[in-house]
């Protein structure tokens, strides 16, 4: 039977294999050690930035399938209680 797990743990499992690989192949470039160090500072930042923005993302996304939702589920009924009508 197939696992049940949530869209976010995918996401979550995705994102810490990219920042894994980014930090692999940032740790294999031939550069100084000062400059690694300042290229993951730097990624880490971003990351963090970027993961600030998740949640908002996601709410939103959230509001727009319950919204669409709602629309098809109303449409739906208009539809049952129209051939209702017409029988």
């Amino acid at each position: 039977m197939a696992s049940d797990q949530s869209g976010g743990g995918h996401f979550t499992a995705f994102l810490l294999g990219a920042i894994a690989g980014a930090v692999v192949g940032y740790l294999s470039a031939p550069q100084s050690g000062r400059e690694t160090r300042r290229r993951l500072r730097d990624l880490a930042e971003d990351a963090g930035r970027r993961a600030e923005r998740v949640p908002h993302a996601m709410q939103h996304a959230y509001e727009q399938a319950a919204e669409a939702a709602k629309k098809a589920f109303a449409e739906a009924l208009e539809e049952s209680a129209e051939g209702e009508e017409v029988s």
